[in-house]
């Protein structure tokens, strides 16, 4: 099974409510307002701002 991609209709930032990124090879969510990258763990999004890693201005 892999991550479903229609879901990204109805995810949002939890910090923004903003629109999520979906970075395939890296296996996160990203919100690029709030720079930060969300996990997916066993094809199920973590979205949760403690969880979420930050991301450099490069990488955003």
């Amino acid at each position: 099974m892999a991550f479903d991609t229609k879901l990204m209709e109805i995810l949002a930032c939890p910090v923004c409510k903003g629109k999520l990124d979906y970075d395939k090879a890296q296996q996160e969510l990203i919100c690029k307002f709030d720079r930060l990258a969300y996990p997916i763990e066993q094809d199920i999004p973590v979205l949760l701002e403690n969880e979420a890693r930050r991301i450099s201005t490069e990488e955003s």
